[in-house]
């Protein structure tokens, strides 16, 4: 699966159309699961972690993924709770100034990666309550899965 990178509008406007009006534990459970069924479709190997607040409430890693996916799910993760947009969509606004992110955000890259493949999860009324991330494929890959299990999340009569 190859993805083009999307503009920065186009980013803004996926976070706008996937808020949720809920997100439990068995909904956690439901996306995760979700994510798994594309993963294992495209033969991907990625982890893939969902948290609500400081909480794990999903994490699976298939075949091929490592303990380096963790590693980067972490980062990518930080990025999302610090500034409350995707990790892509940060380090596409970084790129867009003509910098990247480790050269001018001031963080610790060993500890922040504004790199795709975590996502908010954002509630009607309550903004940013967690996170979806997916690592092990290049970044656009990586965002442009959880973009599309979240997606078709939505679309289910019980989300």
């Amino acid at each position: 699966m190859t993805t083009t990178s999307p503009t920065i509008s186009e980013l803004i406007a996926q976070e706008r159309r996937l808020t949720l009006p809920h997100f439990s534990y068995d909904d956690a459970f439901a996306l995760g699961s979700l994510l798994v069924g594309l993963a294992r479709e495209r033969h991907a190997p990625v982890a893939i972690d969902i948290r609500r607040g400081a909480q794990q409430l999903f994490h699976a890693a298939l075949p091929g993924s490592s303990a380096d996916n963790d590693a980067w799910i972490d980062r990518k993760r930080k990025v999302v709770e610090r500034y409350g947009e995707s990790s892509y969509l940060v380090g596409t606004r970084f790129r867009a100034k003509g910098t990247t992110f480790e050269e001018s955000s001031r963080l610790d890259p060993d500890t922040y990666a504004a790199h795709g493949g975590s996502f908010p999860i954002a509630v009607e009324g309550a903004g940013v309550i967690g996170t979806v991330t997916v690592s092990g494929l290049p970044q656009a890959e990586d965002h442009a899965m959880v973009v599309e299990a979240l997606e078709q999340f939505a679309a289910t009569p019980e989300a």
